[in-house]
């Protein structure tokens, strides 16, 4: 069952082709498999599939949606605690598509010098991935982008590495919040060249946005191996 109105989950509003929504549903129902936990740089698994990577705020909801997004209740740890991802954490859905969850940033509960060595990991990463295609940057709904998101954005700006916002917790605003918050993420995005367009909008807690993104990621993905034998 998919959502009904899916262009109110865009910015700007579009409808979604059907094919693609079905494209993410199979994508998420297949295997997943947990490939490694990174630490350090030498802890990084070998580049064999396309990335997607979520990154935010401590306490943006990431661990939430990651878990609504793949239907898997304890994929990414949820926790009332900010700052619980330590590492980056990479999972392979169907052979086609890693799904890179990393630590978050801003507030933590954790020490100075330990948040400084996985800031420098994931910087890191986010340069010097070469199978890295799309960063989905996740932003809370009720507080749009806030000063510790501009780092990011201008380091992909600087790493040509394209970057997507996913607007989180919309449930917890109204819809003409939604609308305010969203062409003000837009406006600023307009300043920079690694920023994708389009704005997803997401509730983990509601389960709305989740079929949008999941065909926005199979877009990213390989592709089948069915589809690559019919295309060869």
């Amino acid at each position: 069952m998919y959502e009904v109105g899916s262009d109110t989950l865009f910015f700007p509003p579009r409808d979604i082709d059907p094919a693609l929504l079905e494209a993410g549903r199979l994508l998420f129902a297949r295997e997943c498999r947990f490939v490694a936990g990174a630490a350090t740089e030498a802890a990084l698994p070998t580049e064999a599939l396309p990335e997607v990577a979520f990154l935010g705020r401590s306490n943006v909801g990431k661990s939430s949606l990651i878990n609504g997004l793949t239907g898997r209740r304890m994929l990414a740890r949820t926790s009332n605690t900010p700052g619980r991802t330590r590492q980056i954490n990479f999972f392979a859905f169907d052979g086609r598509l890693m799904l890179v969850d990393l630590p978050g940033y801003g507030y933590a509960a954790a020490s100075k010098s330990a948040i400084a060595a996985w800031t420098r990991l994931v910087q890191h990463y986010l340069r010097c991935r070469t199978s890295l295609c799309r960063v989905c940057l996740l932003i809370d709904s009720r507080h749009g982008i806030k000063e510790p998101d501009r780092p990011v954005m201008a380091l992909c700006d600087a790493a040509g590495l394209s970057f997507q916002i996913v607007l989180t917790k919309i449930d917890a605003v109204s819809s003409g919040a939604r609308g305010d918050v969203a062409q003000a993420v837009a406006a600023e995005l307009a300043r920079h060249p690694a920023a994708h367009p389009e704005i997803h909008l997401t509730s983990a807690e509601q389960r709305l946005g989740l079929a949008a993104l999941r065909a926005t990621l199979a877009a990213v993905a390989q592709p089948a191996l069915a589809e690559a034998a019919k295309a060869g």
